[in-house]
């Protein structure tokens, strides 16, 4: 029953590639602004993650291993930017970092632009892309046993040592998945993304460009280079993780 699953997953994305014309996408693949746009997709989706990443994991981790008043309703509100409609979420941290709030002047006062720039699509990726890295990481630090991190206390380590070489790396197999996640609901962000910063485009706002002002003769050939970027990234990512799974498994059985 599952591979109807697959089925539907395979059949429109063969179509894609099926259905796009060889010289467009020959041209497409040659076309500097489709480069500089897949670039940008790529950096700032990794930007945004790596911000999660830093403030994300210690919140998992505390959301794991401490129970406490109102943590099912922080929780939920991690949860929130799933739920919401992305144009939604675009509104909301427009509302934050516009020139005109205090955030936003604040911003501008430093020479930054959070709006119409790449800084406004790292900021509309990191607030679309929380919940998909923390849910991961928490759970990944709740499989690992507190027994273990208390023996390491015991025995004279620190809470940063615990934490860095024990927990993280009894951790990491979780924190990669959610790294990958993350990474991946950023760099297809287009609702959250259009409202905060139509220019510079990224992939999907230049996807949606073309097709409403070409149609989806010119749309597809960009859509397929954005799908097979992932596709490879995702297939690179996860045997890096396995690979790194698999080298510690062997490390520990020497």
């Amino acid at each position: 029953m599952g591979s109807f699953l697959v089925a539907y997953i395979i059949i429109p994305l063969a179509g894609l590639y099926l259905r796009v014309d060889p010289g467009i996408a020959f041209d497409t693949i040659m076309d500097s602004e489709v480069v500089s746009v897949l670039w940008r997709s790529i950096w700032t989706a990794a930007a945004s993650t790596a911000v999660i990443a830093l403030f994300g994991t210690p919140l998992a981790f505390t959301l794991a291993r401490h129970d406490f008043k109102g943590k099912s309703f922080l929780e939920a509100l991690i949860d929130v930017p799933i739920m919401v409609p992305h144009t939604v979420a675009g509104i909301a941290v427009l509302m934050v970092i516009s020139p005109k709030s205090a955030i936003g002047s604040f911003l501008v006062s430093l020479g930054l632009q959070p709006v119409n720039s790449s800084l406004g699509i790292v900021l509309a990726c990191i607030f679309v892309s929380i919940p998909f890295y923390v849910d991961s990481a928490r759970d990944a630090f709740s499989a690992v046993s507190p027994r273990i991190e208390n023996v390491s206390r015991l025995l004279g380590a620190s809470m940063p040592y615990t934490f860095f070489n024990i927990s993280l790396p009894l951790a990491k197999k979780g924190i990669y998945s959610g790294l990958i996640m993350s990474w991946a609901r950023a760099v297809s962000e287009f609702g959250a993304v259009i409202i905060i910063s139509y220019h510079p485009m990224v992939a999907p706002t230049l996807i949606y460009d073309r097709f409403a002002t070409f149609g989806l003769k010119y749309s597809t050939p960009i859509a397929v280079q954005l799908i097979t970027i992932c596709l490879f990234m995702f297939i690179i990512l996860r045997l890096l993780a396995e690979g790194k799974q698999i080298s510690w498994k062997r490390g520990r059985k020497r």
